[in-house]
């Protein structure tokens, strides 16, 4: 059985919620990812930010970069995927949220991410190519 532990990406950098939206796009160009999970003084997972709610939340409606926060970008209660979870529910997830990209948890500690390309990696084509689809319709 494969788990979200088996393929996530291990110790994911995260953005602090106090951190400006200027300073997560500068780490997200600097990581080369697309996504950071965006994390409180407590060290929990309050979100994610994406490039794509840079420029549709930000940019696209005059917020200046420079000034807002990070954890305003964060809605509500990130989805994510517990780290022994295994691959059906790592699918189901992802489809049913429409993510293309899961913080993995263990406990109530930040371990990984599991992105698409993680999936695409490790699992039958068949299953990747009905992900694709949930996850783009």
């Amino acid at each position: 059985m494969t788990t979200a532990r088996d393929i996530m990406t291990p110790e994911p950098e995260c953005i602090d919620a106090e951190s400006t939206v200027l300073e997560a796009a500068r780490k997200l160009a600097r990581l080369d990812v697309g996504a950071l999970p965006i994390c409180g003084t407590d060290h929990k997972l309050k979100g994610m930010l994406t490039d794509r709610d840079i420029v549709t939340k930000v940019l696209a409606v005059g917020k200046d970069p420079a000034t807002c926060k990070a954890g305003d970008l964060a809605q509500g209660e990130a989805v994510t995927i517990g780290a022994d979870d295994d691959a059906s529910e790592i699918l189901r997830t992802m489809s049913e949220h429409h993510v293309r990209r899961l913080p993995v948890i263990d406990g109530h500690d930040l371990v990984g991410i599991v992105a698409q390309a993680d999936v695409a990696r490790a699992l039958p084509d068949p299953q990747v190519g009905d992900l694709l689809e949930a996850i783009s319709s």
